[in-house]
């Protein structure tokens, strides 16, 4: 009986010629039962049905005012789209229920109306969530809240903004205690970590878990274009004309490629070998808000033949007429993959259809490792930490505009929290003192004083100007300092970041937005252009690169030490692998290959330890600064996911010196403190907790404004109050986020027992991927391309010599 659905609803899904699946069934159940739930299934399988079914029955049977349902989601067009799709039932079933979306592009008159009179379903996002909270009527408009519905939680949950949410589903839970909780998503490895994440105090057996049915298996192949694969690069841009083909036979292809910058140059390459004038178009997140909606229509109408596009598009919106998925480059993690696979078809039943290009051969071997994952059902691992403090400082100066607090009662209420569940109350009084002065060393500049304590015991605000101030700058989504893209009449195409707009002049060309753009002026917010056919630049995005899962790389590990596994492999591949094991070593799996040689008068070190590009960086800082203090006179390194080359003038003739464990006690600590790395990490977090405020009634701070201001502080915290809660917080980033330090510690630490050092007498054919890298960072001529190539090859016939 608790999985009968109201008549309505069972004649919707009769006229439709559907029957309920288990799990939606299951979500029903659960729903009447009271239970939160945490639901995984595939894409395709009506998880978004499955998770507002309960809400649409209750509504049917038991009509009423006011907000029952808020739907929580990472993505603004997610929720855009999400809105869409459930309008059409609502519709047509001719129930009076209201589904209204509330963003940051939400206009400001209907945000008012919203809180004084609510739909019965609002979509939202984290960050617009927590600012709800900071109003004194959020007691009145989530008193009487039935469910709130968390979608895609595996792209959130481990991260800041999952923090904020989990602290926001704390409060909610405070005003109506009723209130019950929702999850959903396609990839989940640990299904009992995001249950306890999900529930109140962590209680994991307070969630009901559901798991989906599986549907048809993808239909995935790797496109390897007239047989070879590249030495090097990370684009696939080199199978441009495989792809359009691919495209032409096709009704509609999302093209999805892993960074900003890959998104400008493919487009511009499936562009250049367009013969046939298909409509395509490129969405990412640096585009303006019109632009992005813009295509977004267009796809969903079928108005495009394919889309370039980057993890803007990862999740959630339903494009039901895309028939194939065309990932760029290596994938670098299974679930992401198999995420991006679930945007084509859209159908349970029905195999998507997906298609790798791999880059280089190394992307050969790891896009083989994560189809091979897919196929075995291998989810990424999720790393749950504990919940930030910048975060929560920012929860908590949210929670005081809404309403004066006692410290022991939100304490409690923080507690239920799963990522603060070990807050202790030391430092939570941290929290308060540095939101109440700033911490020691600012006590005396009022600007900081934003919370007091009165003779009681209660806390408040301490001026009503915080309170708007807070509502401007809160979110946790910290943009790198970035300049508007504008035509000369004003119109914005999107953003791009002041590092990458200070190499520009005026008569400079870059490609945005798919079109080359000639820069007019520039001035400190606008970067002022206009449309040109001349030769123009990519541009580049900061921001960590997305390194290849932990899992991926075991997986690579294991194809390079067994041999029987090669025949699965192209010709030019296991040639490769052949050569290599012939001249020198390929390392077992728990092995950390090092090998040095000489090459053009400069001597090579090249470590071959898979742990993906972030960390080989930092790595290669430390290696350098330790090869420096030995006198081996080191010139640079260059490094990929996948290895790490250091070249200098002197051989390197003992590596176990250059990696003893105690480099990751010294020089690091030594290296980041000197480098930009915790001054743009101290940045964020001070933004994040509300010490520096980005933004001014009627007026926004400028990126190097902001900048100054947090490097400034930073000075005086480093100098007077070292321990402040602020630098403790920047170096949690710092370390967990800016370094992939933790997989480089494991990396140092298995260094000395199974380094397996080759000392050779010229490149091996395993190094010269990594080589090849030498000289490209900023190629911008196709002179110098055509030479790097000319040497490359040059490269490689010595690297794969027998003799």
């Amino acid at each position: 009986m608790s999985q009968r659905l109201p008549e309505p609803l069972e004649q919707w899904f009769t006229l439709r010629g559907w029957t309920p699946r288990r799990h939606q069934l299951d979500m029903l159940a659960a729903a009447r039962s009271g239970e939160h739930a945490l639901l995984v299934a595939p894409t395709g399988a009506g998880k978004t049905l499955a998770g507002f079914l309960p809400t649409l029955a209750d509504l049917i049977e038991r009509p009423a005012e006011g907000l029952h349902t808020l739907y929580v989601s990472p993505l603004k067009a997610l929720a855009v789209d999400v809105r869409r799709n459930l309008l059409t039932p609502i519709e047509e079933m001719g129930l009076t229920i209201r589904v209204e979306t509330r963003t940051g592009d939400t206009p400001s008159d209907r945000k008012a109306r919203q809180r004084a009179r609510p739909p019965q379903i609002l979509l939202t996002t984290p960050e617009s969530l927590s600012l709800l909270l900071s109003y004194p009527d959020s007691f009145l408009m989530f008193a009487g809240l039935q469910t709130v519905i968390v979608d895609e939680v595996h792209a959130f949950a481990t991260q800041k903004r999952g923090d904020l949410l989990n602290l926001s589903l704390s409060r909610l839970q405070a005003i109506n205690p009723g209130l019950r909780r929702v999850a959903l998503s396609a990839t989940v490895a640990d299904v009992d970590a995001y249950r306890a994440w999900l529930a109140p105090d962590g209680d994991i057996n307070a969630v009901r878990p559901v798991i989906g049915e599986q549907g048809a298996d993808p239909n995935v192949a790797i496109l390897i274009p007239e047989g070879r694969i590249p030495w090097s690069g990370h684009s696939g841009k080199y199978a441009a004309k495989q792809v359009m083909a691919e495209i032409e036979r096709r009704a509609t292809t999302l093209v999805f490629c892993n960074t900003r910058g890959l998104a400008e140059l493919i487009f511009q390459e499936l562009w250049s070998v367009n013969d046939a004038n298909l409509p395509i178009a490129i969405h990412h997140g640096s585009l303006s808000i019109e632009a992005r909606r813009k295509v977004e229509a267009a796809m969903a109408e079928g108005r495009l033949r394919a889309l370039v596009a980057t993890a803007s598009l990862d999740l959630g919106v339903d494009w039901g007429n895309v028939d194939c998925v065309i990932q760029m480059g290596a994938p670098k993690g299974s679930s992401r993959l198999l995420q991006r696979i679930g945007r084509a078809n859209h159908r349970l039943d029905t195999p998507s259809e997906a298609i790798l290009i791999p880059g280089n051969r190394f992307e050969y071997l790891e896009a083989r490792a994560a189809l091979d994952a897919v196929e075995a059902g291998e989810r990424d691992a999720d790393d749950f930490r504990p919940g930030s403090l910048d975060v929560l400082a920012q929860h908590v100066m949210g929670l005081a505009c809404a309403a004066p607090f006692r410290e022991a009662e939100l304490l409690a209420e923080i507690r239920s929290s799963m990522p603060y569940g070990a807050l202790s109350e030391e430092g939570f009084a941290n929290v308060l003192h540095f939101i109440e002065g700033g911490g020691y060393a600012l006590r005396a500049y009022d600007r900081f004083k934003r919370l007091t304590r009165d003779s009681g015991g209660t806390w408040r605000v301490s001026h009503p100007r915080f309170i708007q101030q807070h509502r401007l700058n809160a979110g946790i989504i910290v943009d790198q300092p970035a300049l508007a893209v504008r035509f000369a009449n004003g119109r914005k195409l999107g953003t791009v970041e002041e590092g990458f707009a200070a190499t520009l002049s005026p008569g400079d060309c870059f490609f945005f937005s798919g079109t080359a753009l000639e820069v007019v002026r520039m001035d400190t917010t606008d970067l002022i252009v206009r449309a040109t056919s001349r030769s123009a630049r990519i541009p580049s995005w900061g921001g960590t690169r997305m390194a290849m899962s932990t899992r991926l790389a075991d997986r690579v590990r294991h194809f390079l030490a067994e041999p029987d596994q090669w025949s699965r492999f192209p010709e030019d591949v296991r040639e490769w692998l052949e050569v290599q094991k012939y001249r020198s070593a390929l390392p077992e799996p728990g092995q950390l290959l090092i090998e040095t040689f000489p090459h053009e008068g400069r001597h090579y070190l090249v470590c071959y330890s898979f742990e993906g590009w972030n960390a080989h960086q930092s790595l290669g800082m430390l290696l350098t600064r330790r090869m420096d203090a030995q006198g081996l006179m080191p010139m640079g390194f260059v490094s990929n996911d996948y290895a790490l080359a250091v070249y200098g003038l002197k051989p390197v003739t003992d590596p176990a010196s250059l990696f003893s464990a105690d480099i990751l006690d010294h020089e690091f600590v030594d290296w980041v403190e000197q480098s930009s790395l915790l001054k743009r990490a101290f940045r964020d977090v001070a933004v994040i907790s509300g010490l520096i405020e980005r933004q001014h009634p009627g007026k926004r701070k400028t990126g190097r404004q902001v900048t100054f201001s947090t490097d400034l502080i930073y000075d005086v915290l480093r100098k007077y109050q070292p321990d402040h809660l602020l630098l403790k917080a920047a170096w949690a980033d710092a370390r967990a986020r800016m370094t992939d330090v933790g997989r480089l510690g494991d990396l140092i630490d298995r260094a000395s027992a199974t380094m397996l050092h080759i000392d050779l007498d010229r490149v091996s054919p395993l190094a010269v991927p990594v080589l090849i890298l030498i000289g490209r960072e900023q190629v911008a001529q196709h002179e110098v391309e055509d030479a790097l190539l000319i040497e490359a090859e040059a490269l490689v016939a010595e690297a794969m010599r027998t003799d």
